[in-house]
């Protein structure tokens, strides 16, 4: 038990020390405090957060995650051609399609695809 508490008193000993010399031996300048801050999209990290942020750019951007997404999810249709008969095949990529194209035109109706704003 006496051997344990020693080692455990070394060990912390010696990173306190090597903590305290890195410490010491660090060079620092105002200059540096920049470079580690964290970059957000292009936004200064030393200015107020609460600045207006464009939501129809926000609502843009949610639509091409959504039909990125549903591209990706098309790829394996080229797989199902090949694997089954071509009426279920038709069946489904016409429903996969007709949801791409109702989703497309909510977000028609809603004028969301308007760059005018």
């Amino acid at each position: 038990m006496m051997l344990l508490t020693m080692i455990s008193t070394l060990i912390i000993l010696i990173s306190n020390i090597l903590m305290m010399a890195s410490i010491l031996l660090s060079k620092k300048s105002f200059m540096d405090r920049e470079k580690s801050s964290p970059f957000e999209c292009g936004f200064d990290p030393k200015s107020s957060a609460r600045i207006p942020f464009s939501l129809h750019f926000f609502l843009i951007t949610m639509i091409f995650l959504i039909f990125d997404v549903e591209i990706a999810l098309i790829f394996p249709i080229i797989n199902l051609f090949l694997m089954t008969n071509l009426i279920i095949w038709m069946k489904t990529s016409f429903f996969f399609i007709s949801i791409l194209l109702m989703g497309l035109y909510h977000e028609w109706n809603q004028n969301m695809l308007n760059w005018t704003n």
